[in-house]
């Protein structure tokens, strides 16, 4: 008895026991074999009747053996791939269905893909009747920008609804966006200027925020309508209101306050904190040309040799303690 195929029974996989192994190569060894075999080596196809030998027996290599035993698994696993595949496909067009509801339903946090923002985002504006709260980081607007806002806040002005929006001080030197400017606060709009803007947030009657999903601000946003959240950017929002400086424009003037002195300043504190000229730029909204222009005249004024100096006169000197005004 082939006690090893014995314990492979229950498993299905069948198994040569030490007999079985001496008889196979025994009979490979004289050609044939008589007599009663083990079982194990039936069962796997190692021998076979001999056509007209009588109870001869011969054996097979294991290749062709193995393959009359592994093609019904394989024949088995290949139809249960198809089935699989079909199953698969059958689910195709609910799957979609799906993916389509989930993203157009109202739900309190939503990620909007590049072509989903605007409209989104106009849907929201329109629905504004109290108040819009906007921040708008990197310096100067660009001209097509401006002029889309435009139209859209001089007919929220119309309608009575509240426009607050916060620039950082670089737009008081940029054209175009003063020309925006001039034009919203003759309409009750105010606008507010800060050193750094912590990032875009634009903000619909208290209960609608939109905030960039990435660097690129164009590319993803987050339609967040879930009321924690925005009453925290709210108080975010209104911590940078009040340390902001109103655009104003006074009597004689066609321009508000340049604030020069104050961005320099902001410039040279973050150079001593070690921030190269593009990472200045970015947090300030300026290019880099302006950012080496500053420093450079700070190095001007204070007579220092080289940026490492400039830096020990501003610490040595207190510069950034209690700035002078003509820094």
């Amino acid at each position: 008895m082939c006690v090893s195929q014995d314990r492979c029974t229950e498993k299905g996989t069948p198994q040569l026991c030490d007999r079985g192994i001496e008889y196979y190569r025994a009979a490979l060894t004289k050609g044939a074999a008589v007599g009663q075999a083990p079982e194990c080596l039936l069962s796997m196809g190692l021998l076979r009747t001999m056509p007209g030998a009588g109870q001869r027996l011969a054996p097979v290599p294991p290749d062709l053996a193995v393959t009359g035993l592994a093609r019904p698994l394989e024949l088995a696993v290949l139809a249960h791939q198809e089935q699989l595949a079909e199953l698969r496909t059958a689910f195709t067009a609910a799957e979609q269905a799906y993916r389509d509801v989930m993203r157009q339903a109202q739900l309190p946090i939503r990620l909007l893909a590049g072509e989903e923002i605007n409209p989104a985002l106009e849907k929201a504006v329109a629905a504004c009747t109290e108040e819009l709260r906007t921040a708008q980081p990197g310096g100067g607007r660009g001209a097509d920008q401006l002029a889309d806002a435009l139209p859209r806040d001089l007919a929220l002005a119309e309608r009575g609804v509240r426009q607050r929006t916060l620039y950082q001080h670089t737009v008081r030197s940029h054209g175009p966006t003063l020309a925006y400017i001039e034009q919203v606060t003759a309409r009750g709009a105010h606008v507010r200027t800060l050193n750094e803007v912590f990032d875009r947030v634009i903000i619909c009657d208290s209960s609608t925020a939109f905030i960039p999903a990435g660097a690129k601000r164009e590319a993803a946003a987050v339609l967040i309508q879930y009321p924690p959240l925005v009453e925290y950017l709210l108080k975010i929002y209104e911590l940078m209101w009040e340390r902001a400086e109103p655009v104003t424009y006074p009597e004689g003037h066609h321009r508000p306050r340049l604030l020069t002195d104050r961005t320099r300043r902001n410039v040279l504190r973050l150079m001593v904190n070690g921030f190269t000229d593009e990472a200045i730029a970015s947090r300030l909204g300026m290019s880099t040309r302006t950012v080496s222009s500053h420093i450079q005249k700070a190095s001007e004024l204070l007579g220092s040799r080289s940026r490492g100096h400039l830096g020990y006169i501003i610490a040595r000197e207190g510069v950034l303690d209690e700035a002078p005004d003509e820094l």
